[in-house]
């Protein structure tokens, strides 16, 4: 009795690429680890997201609010009377006192949206793209997190006695969740653990995820 191939369960094998980016910084040159491994050359940081869609909402917003002022103050200086949503809201500011309902819900509108954009500001974006080693002093390459896992699942279905195999990978973890019909349990979680550690080793990243490898018997049915 031979183990399924990976692609026999019916699941896509098709692999995204990993993500390149040039560098122009200064960093040390390549060189290689005592294993003969390219070794590390300057950092492998996480790649930041150019934020188009936030930046595009918020830059509308602002254009379209100033707009709007701005045709305000100019039919006012041409001797015309101020929109009437401006003298309300002159007066509703003027008259409600701090601590109305509305006027803390306002409040509390704007602060969230202002540390929702200071949150985007300072962080880098791009969850799914784990940074792999510098190899290449100009060169920045990251592998997305869908792309590892089915490389981890490819290598898993290769074990004798996995039936399937469902693999999620994070930035701190990969989780395996393999089915075996035939064999051991504890001899197929031993091979597992043994061909996925050296998958990972062979993807490169910067920050090689922790292996958490379950095997169970499939479930019955009916």
């Amino acid at each position: 009795m031979s183990a399924p191939r990976p692609g026999d369960d019916g699941e896509d094998t098709a692999r995204l690429p990993p993500v390149l980016e040039k560098d122009t910084g200064d960093h040390l040159a390549p060189d290689t680890g005592d294993d003969g491994t390219p070794a590390v050359t300057g950092r492998a940081g996480r790649f930041w997201s150019a934020r188009r869609v936030p930046a595009g909402i918020v830059a509308l917003l602002l254009l379209a609010a100033a707009g709007l002022f701005l045709y305000d103050i100019v039919a006012v200086r041409a001797d015309r009377p101020a929109m009437g949503w401006r003298r309300t809201l002159a007066r509703e500011l003027a008259e409600r006192p701090l601590d109305d309902p509305w006027v803390l819900a306002g409040a509390g509108i704007a602060a969230a949206l202002g540390l929702w954009l200071l949150l985007l500001a300072v962080t880098p974006g791009l969850r799914r793209v784990l940074p792999m080693r510098r190899t290449h002093p100009d060169v920045r390459a990251g592998l997305h997190r869908d792309a590892a896992a089915q490389v981890l699942r490819d290598r898993a279905m290769e074990v004798a006695g996995v039936q399937t195999a469902r693999v999620r990978v994070g930035r701190a973890r990969a989780d395996v969740r393999a089915v075996s019909h035939f064999r051991d349990l504890d001899d197929v979680h031993t091979d597992l653990d043994r061909v996925l550690a050296d998958a990972v080793r062979g993807l490169g990243l910067a920050r090689p995820p922790r292996l958490a490898v379950h095997v169970r018997r499939p479930g019955k049915k009916g």
